[in-house]
């Protein structure tokens, strides 16, 4: 059974559709605001804070994990019967608002909760923003499409966004970037404003889509009257879907858990997310203090090496496909996460250089290095749900996998910014430690028999 409809007759291009194009130019800007008030963030965490900075940013990244944890299950529920449109708009309002006033904060709780804000508005904006896709892309290969090219726009971001903000601080001050968010995120709500998302149509237990319960049976006949089986099926998994996504939160990450750990090919994955948060937090929190402070370095350099992470990731995204086509998921994860772990390892060696030049290539090559593994370990993790999980729990995987894995991040953020404010080195070489455990045991929990490939 398939969610989606076939297609027949459909542009084979998502971005063919006007609606998904300007949807995702929206999302493009967005994401353009939301780069931007990363490295803001760490420059304005660094001047109130100095050489405490990660220590800051440890808890503003532990507070956008909490953000997401609590606020987006709530969020949803009261919003996923209102409009899409205005949700997303109010969401990106909010947003902007939050941006507008940082850059007036003198005090550390004053951000604390300016950034809670601005994450909780991102937990309404996220989801939704997701739960639309399908809406304005019924058929099942503009959706996957849609996915593919979302997933390339956050990792593109990752590298543009920092590069963005070195340029704008070669002339404006650091308090710009939070300008530029704004106007970032006003850009995505004025796109958003200019679309007319459509209905989102109520699937009821007897399969029907109006309130007497008959529209789904008349829109499954033909012009003879004739059942069509196919669009009954498709009727029928809607249908689970939606009773799946109306249950609390609880009880789809308990069902998605189980999936998760039931199914073996997925198992490795749980350990696997903690490699990826002990590697990543640390570059996250910590570039701004390793720059700035250890090597006495500029603005620039910061979202310069920020960037360079953003790359790494990108080369990965870009070198899979091929990589995939010859190796298995197994190689291609479990090697990630080799790299992000060895490189980790090497960052207080990288930090004795005390030649800014040399050390700051050092700290890139790694940061370069954490960026590709980081990709390969997280972007084969939707060929295997697609291959392993039927499509009516594959929901359920992926809200135990979101929240799994912002547990693993909720962990690893106060662990690189307190610890690292005492000695980065210990941060590393700790955070190095979690992801060697945590992918000793994806290694030891992913079967020896490889899967079948997946079909293309």
């Amino acid at each position: 059974m398939e969610r989606f409809t076939s297609g027949v007759g459909a542009s084979t291009s998502a971005l063919g559709n006007r609606v998904f194009r300007r949807l995702f130019a929206a999302q493009l800007a967005a994401l353009a605001g939301t780069g931007l008030a990363t490295v803001a963030l760490g420059l304005l965490a660094f001047d109130l804070a100095g050489a405490g900075a990660g220590r800051v940013l440890g808890t503003v990244f532990a507070i956008k994990m909490v953000a997401y944890v609590l606020v987006a299950p709530v969020a949803q529920a009261l919003v996923t019967r209102l409009p899409s449109r205005a949700v997303l708009i109010v969401a990106d309002l909010v947003r902007a608002a939050v941006a507008i006033m940082l850059p007036f904060t003198d005090a550390l709780w004053q951000i604390y909760l300016l950034v809670f804000m601005l994450q909780a508005a991102s937990a309404v904006h996220t989801p939704t923003f997701q739960g639309a896709i399908p809406d304005v892309l019924p058929d099942e290969r503009q959706y996957t499409q849609a996915l593919s090219i979302t997933r390339l726009a956050e990792d593109l971001e990752m590298v543009l966004s920092p590069l963005l903000a070195a340029v704008i601080l070669l002339a404006l001050p650091q308090d710009a970037l939070f300008w530029g968010t704004a106007l970032g995120l006003l850009a995505s709500a004025l796109l958003l404003s200019s679309i007319t998302m459509p209905r989102r149509v109520a699937i009821f237990a007897d399969g029907g889509d109006g309130a007497d319960g008959n529209y789904g049976n008349d829109r499954n006949r033909d012009n003879d009257g004739n059942v069509n089986r196919a669009d009954d099926d498709a009727t029928q998994t809607q249908a689970q879907t939606q009773a799946f996504s109306e249950l609390p939160l609880g009880a789809r990450v308990r069902h998605g858990m189980r999936l998760m750990w039931q199914t073996k090919a997925l198992r490795p994955v749980i350990a696997l997310n903690l490699t990826v948060a002990a590697a990543g937090a640390f570059v996250l929190v910590q570039t701004v203090v390793i720059v700035r402070d250890t090597f006495g370095q500029s603005n620039n350099l910061v979202a310069l090496m920020l960037a360079v992470n953003g790359a790494g990731s990108m080369l990965a995204a870009l070198t899979l496909p091929k990589s995939l086509a010859r190796f298995s998921e197994r190689h291609i994860m479990l090697g990630g996460a080799v790299v992000m772990t060895a490189a980790t390892l090497l960052v207080p060696l990288a930090l004795q250089n005390r030649a800014p030049l040399a050390g700051l290539a050092a700290i890139g090559l790694l940061w370069l290095a954490v960026g590709f593994g980081w990709a390969s370990t997280e972007v084969p993790f939707g060929r295997l749900v697609i291959r392993e999980v039927p499509d009516t729990e594959r929901p359920a995987v992926f809200a135990a996998e979101f929240s799994l894995s912002h547990l693993c991040w909720l962990l690893t953020y106060p662990i690189a910014g307190w610890l690292g404010a005492v000695s980065l080195s210990q941060a590393a070489l700790l955070l190095a430690l979690f992801a060697a455990v945590a992918t000793i045991i994806g290694t030891r929990l992913w079967p020896a028999r490889e899967p079948k490939p997946l079909l293309t």
